[in-house]
């Protein structure tokens, strides 16, 4: 169904949803749709952070042998 609208559809598409929504509110959309984006690449990138810091800690343990663990 999507492969017949081709350019002249999309075009007419765009124009009927311009006359009802009005420029205004398309642009504030946009903007909100942006800010989604923006959001969810960060929490991607925050999600990412957190799993290597997790790695790091894993490297980090202790590794003293235990019989030198209780001289002290």
């Amino acid at each position: 169904m999507l492969n017949n609208i081709g350019l002249p559809g999309l075009l007419l598409i765009a124009v009927v949803v311009l006359v009802l929504f009005g420029r205004g509110k398309i642009s504030s959309l946009m903007g909100e749709v942006g800010k989604g984006i923006t959001a969810f690449k960060k929490g991607v990138s925050d999600g990412q952070q957190e799993l290597e810091d997790e790695k790091a800690a894993e490297a980090a343990k202790d590794v003293t042998p235990e019989d030198e663990k209780t001289k002290v």
